[in-house]
């Protein structure tokens, strides 16, 4: 008689909890845009949030430790002129996050330690260069200050937020509206999924599309794709009769599917959260009350299924907090934040050990905040693997570090035609409309310094007086 042999994993037993009631998120306004992104960004520091905002576009920011019911008048981040439709927080920055909107441009913002007295309305930078909504944003993993954008113009543009120009355009790669985009571990290459049904490999710094699928899902809803750790790609897309399906890819071998699995009938697009360090993978549907795991492994089927959390009220966004965020005293192996109408829900998934030392197994060296590269090295062509940090003794997020943006290429501002190498100002003459734009641009920050010293000057004497009637 033959005896079921059942899987190996130390991840079978992954569990997941929603935290109680006093460590939600209350009284937020969600955003109610129709768009497939994920409407929440989380790292080590903030909790950041799209929300409905009257008169153009906002998030909110909230200190991770800032539990419990949120103020109507708590300062939101308004700058955009129409809906936001995706946020990304900075990895090698805590305080500075991303944003991208319907009008067509992407935003940086420095977000303080302390919570602001009104909205933060002034960014660092802003980005313009593309001639449609901006839906996709995604920082480089290992290079300091690389931002990709995606949008409606069917543009990739990878920019150097630290000079406010466009390192890269890749504008005839697709002919349709780009789904998904997702860096692989180093940067080195794209995973691009678009309307037209395509899955794409691409080299941005050659502009070259390495390896495609058409239909790796055959059917006409969005497809998401990301790059596992073993360099295959995972992708969720749905069947020709409408199913919600799962795939795992070897783009070296694009014929066949390593994996193909059928899932369930609904409609909601399943976001994909992948897990490097424990190389599972979490699918959450917008409108769905769940969150289905995965371990992807070399062992067939490749895609082991591992449980599912389910809860009640359906998902509206998901935030996924990094490696580095998370409790390692509880085997804490993945935290969610989910977005409901009107509050945020974080969700615990642990593995239960009985005991309380630091487990090496979960918890392998993991990439930290520090980049490995500048921007113009990446762009040069070098690649490096991420920094790693260990967990052992818990991650300390640093103190608040200031992006510092030296304008560069200050006449040309369009995006230039087909992925090539920007000029920098050194190679640009200087010629005298640049110097007045200089003199101009050294006046007007003049003009914003002289503005701040008189309101510290006013903040100071409000705070003598304060002093003084306590007195």
């Amino acid at each position: 008689m033959s005896r079921r042999v059942v899987r190996q994993s130390k991840f079978r037993h992954v569990f997941g909890q929603a935290a109680k009631a006093d460590q939600a998120y209350e009284d937020i306004r969600v955003s109610k845009v129709t768009w497939d992104s994920s409407f929440c960004a989380v790292n080590p520091k903030f909790l950041a949030i799209i929300v409905e905002a009257g008169g153009g576009g906002a998030f909110i920011v909230l200190p991770l430790a800032k539990t419990g019911r949120v103020d109507k008048n708590y300062p939101l981040v308004t700058g955009h002129t129409a809906p936001v439709l995706d946020i990304d927080w900075c990895p090698h920055n805590d305080n500075v996050i991303a944003s991208a909107s319907d009008d067509t441009t992407i935003m940086v913002w420095q977000i303080p330690d302390y919570t602001p007295m009104r909205n933060i309305t002034e960014p660092i930078i802003t980005l313009e260069g593309h001639s449609k909504r901006v839906g996709i944003l995604s920082w480089h993993p290992t290079a300091r200050n690389v931002l990709l954008s995606a949008g409606g113009d069917n543009v990739i543009i990878i920019w150097n937020v630290g000079t406010g120009e466009v390192l890269l355009s890749l504008d005839d790669m697709h002919p349709d509206v780009i789904h998904s985009v997702c860096w692989n571990s180093n940067g080195s290459l794209l995973a691009t999924t678009c309307k037209d049904k395509t899955l794409r490999i691409i080299n941005p710094r050659k502009g070259q599309v390495v390896a495609e699928r058409f239909a790796a899902h055959e059917g006409m809803r969005p497809m998401r794709a990301v790059f596992t750790r073993q360099g295959h790609i995972f992708t969720t897309g749905f069947t020709r009769m409408s199913q919600r399906e799962l795939g795992l890819w070897d783009p070296n071998n694009f014929e066949e599917p390593v994996a193909l699995q059928e899932m369930d009938t609904s409609n909601g697009v399943l976001l994909p959260f992948y897990d490097a360090d424990s190389s599972i993978v979490y699918l959450c549907g917008k409108g769905d009350s769940s969150i289905r795991y995965f371990e992807i492994t070399d062992e067939p089927p490749f895609v082991h299924y591992l449980n599912t959390f389910s809860s009640k009220e359906p998902q509206r966004g998901m935030g996924f907090m990094p490696k580095r965020g998370l409790d390692v005293s509880k085997c804490e192996i993945a935290r969610f934040y989910k977005l409901h109408e009107r509050k945020c829900e974080p969700i615990i998934m642990t593995v239960p050990r009985k005991s309380d030392l630091f487990q090496d197994d979960l918890y392998p060296d993991t990439p930290g905040p520090e980049p490995a590269l500048e921007a113009d090295e990446w762009l040069s062509g070098q690649d490096a693997e991420p920094v790693l940090i260990s967990l052992r003794d818990g991650y300390v997020p640093p103190k608040h570090r200031e992006l510092r943006v030296t304008k560069r290429n200050i006449l040309d501002v369009r995006p230039p035609s087909g992925p090539r190498r920007s000029q920098s100002a050194s190679d640009a003459p200087l010629s005298q409309h640049t110097l007045e734009t200089l003199l101009e641009e050294i006046k007007a920050l003049r003009e914003q310094v002289q503005a701040q010293e008189r309101r510290i000057t006013a903040l100071e004497n409000m705070l003598c007086e304060l002093v003084d009637g306590t007195d």
